[in-house]
């Protein structure tokens, strides 16, 4: 069966990349690794698939169901962990709504879509400036370093380097193997301090390791 485009496909199609430009804008502003042309992408790409669903035959509607599992990887693959952070999460979340906002057009949703698509900037861009008020309250998490021997007055000093930046430390475990000790800690306090532990952890002699 021939497929005659549609004015409605159209609109749908013009939308999807004026709200995946938007979108992709701010990413690329902040020079994040989802930026411009991909946001622009994701968002028309799950149009197309959106588009192509409403003109199967029978209304079939897996290739739109199948399009949420498709965006997860894509999602999945810019997320990255390193010992002490997981990043990419937000990136991921804004593939996500893209997808999102890609398939409201498709089904022609459209103000539906630019609103969403307006809301999604302002906590892209607005509520940062409630992220690092988040930033300055006291955050736990547990850390474990690892010391070149075994001595016990490693447990002495790694709790005075945690009062010494005023941070709140509690022990969790104590383990030796290969001649090194790890020793896991819960830390409080707010990022600045625990940035500032860090860097003094780098800095310590007898230090091989932390996370």
């Amino acid at each position: 069966m021939e497929y005659v485009l549609e004015g409605e496909d159209v609109i749908s199609l013009a939308i999807s990349i004026l709200c995946g430009s938007i979108i992709g804008f701010e990413r690329e502003y902040n020079n994040k690794s989802a930026g411009f042309r991909t946001v622009i992408l994701i968002c028309l790409g799950s149009t197309i698939f959106t588009i192509v669903s409403n003109h199967g035959a029978g209304s079939d509607d897996r290739i739109a169901a199948n399009i949420i599992t498709g965006i997860g990887f894509i999602g999945a693959g810019v997320i990255f962990k390193d010992k002490l952070s997981v990043l990419g999460l937000t990136t991921a979340a804004v593939i996500w709504t893209s997808a999102g906002i890609g398939m409201l057009c498709g089904i022609g949703f459209h103000f539906l879509a630019l609103c969403i698509t307006i809301f999604t900037l302002i906590v892209l861009s607005l509520f940062g400036n409630i992220s690092y008020f988040i930033d300055k309250l006291s955050h736990s998490r547990n850390l474990t370093v690892t010391f070149d021997d075994t001595q016990v007055r490693n447990i002495d000093i790694l709790s005075a380097l945690c009062a010494k930046h005023e941070i709140k430390s509690r022990l969790l475990t104590l383990t030796k193997a290969g001649g090194k000790m790890n020793i896991t800690i819960n830390v409080k306090g707010d990022n600045k301090r625990l940035s500032a532990l860090e860097i003094a952890l780098m800095e310590m002699p007898g230090v091989s390791e932390f996370y």
